[in-house]
């Protein structure tokens, strides 16, 4: 099947246009996690591939900046720890690859946000049944629901997309819309930014 730039870009805006219905949510994470982590908590983060492209985009967004210089927050991709990856997989394989880096880095009242775009990666939902285990909340960003990790998830994004490459792509534009919301939020707490 051939797939022009044109009918990509025409699924993506579909999907955008769906996508609208979902500020509200995005916002309310925006407001949470910039008391979570504006408290001393922590963001994990995991996903795979592209996902997991998304998940650190995410967390570099938090400790560097998004919009405005401030202070940096603890947010933490799970797969970037090359060593202690290759060691869990090794040692313990690939479905608690995620699993076991929430169990270390995560506590009570952290946030742990699981990217999977078809909503079934068995280490994703293995962090999230963790996460939930350990006293997280878990936010889920996935493709088509109902899918596991939408429904094992404390809230979740379904973006209603027929192609992996869409989902993606409005994955990226909800860690933007995020990271606003967390910036106005934190700016609303703080009285500005620093």
């Amino acid at each position: 099947m051939t797939d022009t730039a044109e009918q990509h870009w025409r699924r993506l805006g579909a999907a955008m246009g769906r996508l609208h219905a979902e500020a509200p949510r995005v916002q309310r994470w925006g407001e949470h996690l910039a008391r979570t982590l504006s408290g001393g908590g922590r963001l994990l983060a995991c996903g795979n591939g592209g996902s997991a492209a998304e998940a650190q985009h995410l967390t570099g967004e938090l400790v560097g900046r998004f919009r405005a210089d401030r202070p940096p927050f603890s947010a933490i991709a799970l797969h970037a720890d090359t060593s202690a990856a290759t060691a869990i997989l090794n040692d313990y394989g690939e479905h608690e690859y995620f699993a076991r880096a929430v169990r270390a880095h995560g506590r009570p009242g952290d946030i742990l946000i699981a990217l999977s775009t078809s909503g079934t990666s068995h280490n994703v939902i293995n962090a999230a049944k963790a996460a939930l285990q350990e006293g997280l909340t878990v936010w889920g960003m996935t493709g088509p629901g109902p899918n596991q990790l939408a429904t094992l998830a404390d809230d979740a994004i379904a973006v209603d997309a027929e192609t992996t490459a869409t989902v993606q792509e409005a994955h990226l534009s909800i860690v933007h819309a995020l990271c606003g919301a967390f910036d106005d939020a934190l700016g609303a707490t703080s009285g500005g930014a620093a």
